[in-house]
């Protein structure tokens, strides 16, 4: 694990999430809630929204970014969003398994 230090910079957290979204996991809790942040780490893995902070979660463009990227993010969607007919019609044509993660509705 990095040091906090390195968990607060911003330029090293970006470097990182390029490389691995997941990296989103080991930044600061400010930094999960930083837009680049967490745009890049979304753009390179869809599932890195499940550390993203509950705002981006809730945040229609982000979610599909993150969709796009991986239809499994869906998982990781606010339940409003999870109901949304683009965001889950995204997901499901990025990994139609991913309709498991949709509301009842659309299943």
């Amino acid at each position: 694990f990095a040091s906090e230090r390195f968990q607060k910079d911003c330029n090293t957290v970006k470097e990182a999430v390029k490389q691995n979204g997941y990296a989103l996991k080991f930044a600061s809790t400010r930094l999960q809630g930083d837009y680049t942040i967490v745009h890049e780490a979304v753009r390179q893995n869809g599932c890195a929204l499940k550390f993203a902070s509950e705002r981006f979660q809730k945040d229609c463009n982000t979610v599909k970014e993150a969709v796009k990227q991986n239809g499994y993010a869906l998982k990781f969607a606010s339940t409003r969003l999870q109901g949304d007919y683009t965001i889950v019609h995204e997901a499901v044509r990025q990994n139609g398994c991913a309709l498991k993660f949709a509301s009842e509705r659309f299943q």
